[in-house]
């Protein structure tokens, strides 16, 4: 049997990472004396790469102020790592459903707005690390939906698109799955609606890792 590919999305798929974005966000526009952005409308743009999700955070902001915020943002989100106050808790029942596909023979790999650090970190830190066959994060690549990341995973597996599912939780996941030709699996427990998931492209929406699991069978 051919081999099949799983790419996960990490924050809001993986893990709950809400709380850690949304305080780094908050310290860095007020550490530029803005207002902290609304955290609901954070949680919109959680997946995409750090400039774009600013970009729309802070539409009217010149490009040199929102590569100040950046800057800022990674400095506020990585004192909170050293400082072990990052939380970025797995979604119950995550790890036993990549344990069942790997069991049944699937190969794993993550595509995330994530830096490589903060990837490594995260996986790291919840003993995922020898899990996945492939990282794709914004480090190296465009932000979603551009395919990018998953046409990487995918060479690095080498498998097609059509032996591969991108499963995640945002419409940026589900375009970035259409635009690379590959089927895209929306998930019900992160931050975008299932009707969203859908409209960009979903051929499903699973309920629960559970049901993740029988929709990959």
């Amino acid at each position: 049997m051919s081999q099949r590919l799983a790419v996960f999305d990490c924050d809001g798929t993986l893990v709950d990472g809400q709380a850690g974005v949304c305080a780094a966000m908050d310290a860095a526009f007020i550490a530029h004396g803005l207002a902290a952005p609304d955290h609901h409308i954070v949680r919109r743009v959680v997946g995409l790469s750090l400039p774009q999700a600013i970009r729309l955070l802070l539409p009217e902001g010149d490009e040199a102020l929102r590569h100040e915020i950046d800057a800022e943002y990674r400095r506020a989100f990585r004192a909170a790592r050293e400082a072990g106050h990052l939380v970025e808790p797995l979604y119950a029942g995550i790890r036993e459903t990549l344990d069942a596909l790997r069991g049944a023979g699937w190969a794993l790999a993550v595509a995330t707005g994530k830096s490589d650090r903060g990837l490594d970190h995260c996986l790291a830190t919840h003993g995922l690390s020898g899990h996945f066959i492939s990282l794709q994060t914004a480090d190296r690549h465009p932000s979603k939906p551009h395919p990018a990341m998953l046409e990487a995973a995918l060479f690095e597996a080498g498998v097609l698109p059509d032996q591969a599912v991108m499963i995640g939780d945002t419409a940026f996941d589900m375009a970035m799955a259409v635009n690379a030709g590959v089927r895209g699996l929306g998930v019900d427990w992160g931050y975008h609606t299932p009707a969203e998931l859908t409209e960009a492209g979903a051929a499903a929406v699973a309920r629960d890792p559970a049901h993740l699991l029988e929709l990959l069978q």
